[in-house]
């Protein structure tokens, strides 16, 4: 049993080295976005559903990454602001699914073929999103839902999505400017910790304890068709059911990938990480039972289809990579590229907690949630 553990705790141990640098990298980017881009812009250029509002939400979203909590809370406050319900939901999307440390994380533990897809089948997403939407959202649930959201009912990561520490781009080289990156940067910690650990401990485990030949039944390995047709299917089922969210799936979605699910059965499962059960009992407190069941069935419908257009779209492109090269990161410390770049990102880190300290920010980490 002990032996177990240690195997789990190892491999845990070896994916966090692994992604350590990427991670501190993509939260210093979003910090520096969000201390630049002030929240009341955002609202302004999402008052309606057009493509291109769309396709800027999607972009606001991308700068803007977040834990999924947060990104949740901040989807409904700018819905509560004046924002367009699909535009909230394109952003929402974009700001866990398209952002520059998940894809960074998936080219370092899977390869560049899954960031690749990572950023195509999150597009796709949000355009299925939105046609559905267009199709059957109807008007009276849309005022259910702001009715709803009006009563402000407490989710999670409430604080966080409230906060507003842009400074704008004249002051962001100014010390003003440092202290807002480095609140953001924090905040962006403290609201991903807890997820990535989480999957970090619960791919560990499942990687030394659950045997290969289980999944390979489970994912119909055996069968190429089968096993492409069912992992869009159930991929994003087995995330709702793991309790994990945003960058914390990925080391779970490795372990999935090296035990036979499929390209686009790992892709639909990393975006599902909106659907996860913690997050749906938040929305029925945003928005009402009635819409978290349309968004249930809306995001899942979507997740498949990303699932299924990345995994057919690249199967015929060639860009698949071979399941047998799939490998968990097992090396520990050592001294290569991976072990430099953690040593200068995590100076950064040090940096930007020690300004976040020294300028009141434990009494803000407090208010967060």
């Amino acid at each position: 049993m002990l032996d177990a553990v240690l195997r789990a705790l190892a491999v845990a141990g070896a994916m966090t080295w692994e992604i350590t640098w990427a991670l501190v990298l993509g939260f210093a980017l979003s910090a520096v976005v969000q201390a630049v881009v002030a929240k009341s812009t955002v609202v302004a250029l999402l008052g309606d559903c057009r493509p291109r509002t769309l396709a800027v939400a999607a972009g606001l979203g991308v700068a803007s990454s977040s834990c999924s909590y947060a990104a949740v809370a901040l989807a409904r406050s700018l819905f509560r602001k004046g924002a367009d319900f699909t535009a909230a939901m394109a952003f929402e999307i974009a700001s866990t699914n398209l952002v520059v440390e998940l894809g960074v994380i998936l080219a370092l533990l899977m390869g560049w073929q899954f960031t690749l897809a990572e950023f195509a089948g999150g597009f796709v997403m949000i355009v299925v999103v939105a046609v559905l939407f267009r199709v059957w959202l109807r008007p009276g649930l849309v005022r259910q839902a702001r009715t709803q959201a009006e009563r402000g009912l407490a989710g999670s990561m409430e604080g966080h999505a409230a906060m507003d520490m842009s400074v704008g781009g004249r002051r962001l080289f100014s010390g003003e400017g440092f202290t807002a990156t480095a609140h953001v940067f924090v905040m962006e910690w403290a609201a991903i910790l807890r997820d990535l650990v989480a999957g970090l401990l619960i791919a560990g485990a499942i990687a030394a304890w659950v045997p290969d030949s289980f999944w390979q039944v489970f994912f119909f390995s055996d069968d190429p068709l089968a096993a492409k047709l069912w992992g869009p299917v159930i991929g994003p089922l087995v995330a709702v059911m793991s309790f994990v969210c945003s960058i914390g799936n990925v080391p779970l979605a490795v372990v999935l990938w090296k035990s036979g699910i499929s390209f686009g059965g790992v892709i639909a499962f990393i975006f599902a990480d909106l659907l996860i059960l913690p997050i749906l009992h938040i929305y029925r407190k945003y928005y009402g039972l009635r819409m978290t069941l349309f968004l249930l069935g809306t995001f899942y419908l979507a997740a498949v289809v990303a699932g299924y257009a990345v995994e057919f779209l690249f199967g015929a492109l060639g860009l698949i990579p071979d399941q047998a090269h799939a490998r968990l990161p097992a090396e520990g410390i050592t001294w290569n590229y991976t072990t430099w770049l953690n040593i200068v990102f995590l100076v950064l880190a040090g940096m930007l907690l020690v300004r976040f300290f020294r300028t009141g920010g434990l009494g803000m980490l407090r208010a967060m949630d």
